[in-house]
């Protein structure tokens, strides 16, 4: 993340804009309250809870344009994830998020660090597929084609 924020703060983004999984559920294990929109509840223990990232990381109040790519969100100075707690939920969160997104973040760092020092890549399509809603893990509908060429080395 220091050493490239542009790429990491592009994959948080892309993850916010397309999370993998449609929907989180939770058993509250003891009651809990909660105060949205100006009024409070109070989800009783036992009671499922279910969050849906792709909604949830979509809320103007959290994320500013949220239907909008901009990487610069979380940045220094913005910091949108950070403005309460579970906006950001791209691996899940709390004590059941994914145990390896930090090793997820690298990995793909570094194959794409290595994709753009090697090659000049263009878009085939003029727009980005639809997205999947219906597959387990959600993905792009059809292909997602991309152009590559080596770059010249001096």
């Amino acid at each position: 993340n220091e050493q490239m924020p542009l790429l990491h703060n592009s994959m948080k983004e892309a993850l916010r804009l397309c999370p993998p999984l449609i929907l989180l559920i939770r058993q509250a294990l003891k009651d809990v309250k909660v105060h949205a929109a100006g009024k409070d509840y109070t989800i009783p223990e036992g009671d499922m809870v279910l969050i849906s990232p792709s909604v949830g990381m979509r809320i103007p109040e959290v994320f500013a344009k949220p239907d909008e790519f901009d990487p610069d969100r979380f940045g220094p100075g913005r910091e949108e994830d950070k403005s309460s707690p579970f906006a950001y939920m791209g691996f899940g969160g709390g004590m059941h998020s994914c145990m390896g997104q930090n090793f997820a973040f690298v990995q793909v760092k570094t194959i794409l660090s290595v994709l753009f020092r090697e090659f000049e890549l263009e878009m085939v399509s003029k727009t980005m597929p639809e997205i999947d809603y219906e597959a387990m893990v959600v993905g792009p509908k059809g292909n997602c084609r991309v152009k590559y060429s080596r770059r010249k080395r001096s």
